[in-house]
């Protein structure tokens, strides 16, 4: 077998275009084409079939595509081995997180590679749950979030990390009438004008869950990503909105109140491809971001 026609087979299975394998292998469509009936020709049957505006495996393609990851992750076990007898981990690692997670631990992670031979490259997502499965295909180490659970949603081919649940919290005024009080719950909260989250993402399972609880429609008047803007339509206001407890700065008008009768913690996890997660550089520097996160979990438990 031509490993090369196995590469291909993984990507497409990843992608789902020959134009999408093309832009990620820096090639063209047309070449990626001609070696896709390449490896039509080898294998003596048709590996894909259109589907929509892209192409998808058929039952044979999928069989060797598989074969492609066992071969990627052998390959960069072996490298990983070979790094590791040389004791040099280098290169570069790609590094795509949530904004709210990357702020608690990417500079402390980035501070333990500074002037080494492992250089990081780092990008800010705020996407659906479902949707940072996609970017493991060009990224070494995804970090994603979840409410359900340790595995996002569609990352069951990927391998899973967990690195730290945190509490998400409701975030009022300080004045509001809810910040008198230690804790609340559910049956509190239906009455108020909220700021929630788009549809899809995480926060939005807890706003589910509290419908769920009191059997009331809740009143999400805004659908917002950026949390520091967030914050600024809560002080000053009597709207209340979930925030996450390890970076919601309090005590300047905003308060942080912890709801009481539901689970309210995410699962934040990185997400990597199997292959890339044999990486002796990737190991590293996700086992460094295993320990910044467990530090600021403890902190946060001790300050609790």
């Amino acid at each position: 077998m031509d490993v090369r026609h196995l590469e291909l087979l993984r990507e497409l299975a990843l992608r789902g275009s020959v134009t999408e394998v093309a832009r990620a292998t820096h090639r063209t469509p047309s070449a990626v084409s001609q070696q896709l009936k390449a490896a039509q020709r080898e294998f003596g049957m048709a590996l894909a079939e259109p589907s929509g505006r892209g192409l998808r495996l058929t039952e044979a393609g999928r069989v060797l595509a598989e074969g492609g990851a066992v071969v990627a992750t052998a390959l960069e076990q072996a490298r990983a081995r070979w790094d590791s007898f040389r004791s040099e981990p280098s290169g570069t690692v790609t590094v795509a997180a949530l904004p709210s997670a990357a702020t608690f631990m990417l500079a402390e992670v980035m501070r333990a590679f500074d002037g080494g031979a492992i250089e990081l490259r780092c990008n800010d997502i705020d996407i659906a749950e479902a949707e940072y499965a996609a970017f493991a295909a060009d990224n070494d180490i995804v970090i994603a979030h979840s409410f359900t659970g340790a595995r996002p949603a569609g990352t069951s081919a990927l391998t899973a990390v967990s690195l730290a649940r945190e509490q998400l919290d409701v975030a009022m005024a300080a004045d509001h009438p809810l910040a008198s009080r230690a804790t609340v719950r559910t049956e509190d909260l239906v009455d108020w004008e909220w700021i929630g989250v788009p549809k899809g993402y995480p926060f939005d399972s807890v706003l589910e869950s509290i419908e769920r609880a009191t059997g009331a429609s809740l009143r999400v008047s805004q659908r917002i990503r950026d949390n520091r803007l967030v914050e600024s339509l809560v002080v000053g206001s009597r709207r209340i909105a979930l925030l996450p407890r390890f970076t919601t700065p309090t005590g300047a008008g905003l308060v942080l109140r912890e709801i009481a009768d539901i689970p309210t913690r995410r699962h934040i996890t990185a997400i990597l491809r199997p292959d890339r997660a044999e990486r002796l550089a990737v190991k590293r520097v996700l086992d460094v971001f295993r320990q910044v996160a467990a530090e600021v979990e403890r902190r946060h438990r001790t300050k609790g």
